[in-house]
C-alpha cells in the first residue's frame, strides 16, 4: 500500500512539472531558457542527475546538444548521430522512445566520450515531434550515473513533456517568424517614410521652380506689354500674363501644403483676388475689389480651373465694366444652403453691363464656360445691369476642410 501510495504521489508530482512547465513555456519567448527549463524538470522529475534536449539539423544530419542539466562544461554545444549507432539517434530514426537500462552491455552503441566521462550507466531517449513538421524537432533525453529499470509510467512521463516541449517549439518558432515579420515590416515603413521624405523635398524643389519660372515668364511678358503698342497686341499679351500669375499663385499655395493634391480654394481665391488688384493699380479707390469665400478643401485640377475663370471675370470687369472709372466687383463663394453638395460661386460687378449671345467669345465667355464645364460646373450670366456670373459647382459635403473632391475626371481626390 506504501508503494502505491509513493507511486500516486510520483505520478502527481510529475503532473504537476508538466503543467508549470506548460506554464512557463507559454510565458517564456526565448527559446534557449524553455529548452534548458525543460531539461531541468525532467531530471528533477525522474530523480536523475542528468538530462539533455538534442537538436536536429536536416543540412548536417545530426543532433546537436540544444540545451541540458547537469553536465559539465563543454557538452552544451556537442555533435552526436542521428542514426540508430547512439540511444538518440536510434530514437530519432525509429520515432519511438528508446530505453537503454546499462548502456556497458549494449554492444550496438557508440557512445560519445562524455558518457564515461559521466559514470553514464541507463538511459531514456524519446522524440520531440512538432505538429505538422515533416521531420521531428529532436530528442529529449533523461541520464543516470545508477543502473535503473525504467516502466510505462517513466516512458509516459518523459513522452506527455516531450509533446508539451514540441508546442512550445512550435509557439517560439511562430513567435520569432511574427517578430521577424514586424522587423521587416517596421523597417518598410522606415523606408517608406525615408522615400516620402525624399519625395517631398524634391516635390518641394519642383513646385519652387514652377513657381519661379511662372514668375519669370510673367516678368517678361509685363516688360513685353510696356514695350507693345499695338492694342490688340497688348490686350493677348496681358491676358496670357494673367493666366501665368494666376497658375503661378497655385504653386505659392502648394508650397505650404507639402505633398498633396488638394487647396484650400478660400484661402487661395482671396489671395488671388489681393493680387489681382494689385496687378490693376487702380488709384484712389475708384474701383474697389472684395472678396468673401467660405473654405473649401478643393483638387488641384479644380483650384486650377476655377483661378483662372475668376482671372478672366474679374479683370474682364476692370477692363470693360466701368466707362466712367467707378464701380465696384465682388467675388463671393460658399456653399448652396441646404444643398451642402453644391458650392456657388458668385462674380459681380455694378458696370454697364453688356448684350451678348450664349456662345459668345467676348469678354472670355467661352473660356469660362469651357472651364467650369472641364470641373463638372454649371455657368449663368445675367449682364443686363452690371454683370453676374453664377458659377455652380458640384462637391459633396465633405468638401470642407479635411475632405474629398472629384476631380476633372470625376474620380476624386482625398484632402490633405
Amino acid at each position: 500500500m506504501n508503494d502505491d501510495g509513493a507511486k500516486v504521489r510520483k505520478l502527481l508530482r510529475q503532473q504537476t512539472a508538466i503543467a508549470r512547465f506548460g506554464s512557463f513555456a507559454l510565458r517564456e519567448d526565448d527559446l534557449q531558457k524553455i529548452l534548458t527549463e525543460a531539461a531541468r524538470v525532467c531530471a528533477e522529475s525522474l530523480s536523475v542527475p542528468y538530462a539533455k534536449v538534442c537538436r536536429y539539423r536536416p543540412a548536417e544530419n545530426d543532433l546537436l546538444i540544444e540545451a541540458g542539466y547537469g553536465w559539465k562544461a563543454g557538452v552544451i554545444g556537442t555533435i552526436e548521430s542521428a542514426d540508430p549507432s547512439s540511444p538518440q539517434g536510434q530514437a530519432f530514426v525509429t520515432g519511438e522512445p528508446s530505453i537503454c537500462n546499462d548502456v556497458r552491455k549494449e554492444s550496438n552503441f557508440e557512445l560519445p566520450r562524455f558518457y564515461a566521462a559521466h559514470g553514464i550507466v541507463s538511459t531514456v531517449d524519446v522524440v520531440i515531434h512538432v505538429k505538422n513538421d515533416a521531420k521531428p524537432y529532436g530528442v529529449l533525453e533523461i541520464d543516470n550515473d545508477r543502473q535503473h529499470d525504467y516502466d510505462q509510467h517513466d516512458i509516459d512521463f518523459l513522452t506527455g513533456f516531450a509533446n508539451v516541449l514540441a508546442e512550445a517549439v512550435a509557439t517560439s518558432a511562430r513567435t520569432a517568424t511574427l517578430q521577424n515579420t514586424i522587423a521587416q515590416m517596421k523597417a518598410l515603413v522606415r523606408d517608406k517614410d525615408r522615400l516620402l521624405d525624399q519625395k517631398s523635398v524634391l516635390a518641394e524643389e519642383l513646385q519652387h521652380r514652377v513657381r519661379n519660372n511662372l514668375q519669370l515668364v510673367y516678368g517678361m511678358l509685363s516688360k513685353q506689354l510696356g514695350d507693345t503698342v499695338d492694342k490688340a497686341g497688348r490686350r493677348g499679351i496681358k491676358a496670357i500674363a494673367r493666366r501665368v500669375s494666376t497658375l503661378a499663385q497655385v504653386y505659392d499655395h502648394l508650397l505650404g501644403a507639402e505633398m498633396t493634391r488638394t487647396i484650400d480654394f478660400g484661402s487661395y481665391v482671396k489671395s488671388l483676388c489681393l493680387n489681382l488688384a494689385d496687378i490693376q493699380g487702380v488709384s484712389d479707390g475708384t474701383v474697389t475689389l472684395t472678396c468673401d469665400s467660405e473654405s473649401f478643401i478643393l483638387d488641384l485640377d479644380v483650384v486650377t480651373a476655377l483661378g483662372i475663370v475668376v482671372a478672366e471675370v474679374v479683370t474682364n470687369s476692370y477692363d470693360h465694366a466701368f466707362p466712367g472709372g467707378k464701380g465696384s466687383i465682388i467675388v463671393s463663394v460658399q456653399s448652396a444652403f441646404p444643398d451642402v453638395n453644391t458650392m456657388i460661386m458668385t462674380l459681380s460687378d455694378d458696370g454697364e453691363g453688356f448684350k451678348a449671345q450664349a456662345e459668345s467669345k467676348r469678354h472670355g465667355l467661352g473660356l469660362v464656360r469651357r472651364l467650369v464645364e472641364q470641373v463638372r460646373g454649371i455657368a449663368s450670366l445675367n449682364s443686363e445691369n452690371g454683370t453676374v456670373w453664377t458659377i455652380k459647382i458640384p462637391v459633396p459635403s465633405s468638401a470642407l476642410p479635411g475632405a474629398i473632391l472629384p476631380d476633372t475626371t470625376g474620380a476624386g481626390q482625398e484632402a490633405a
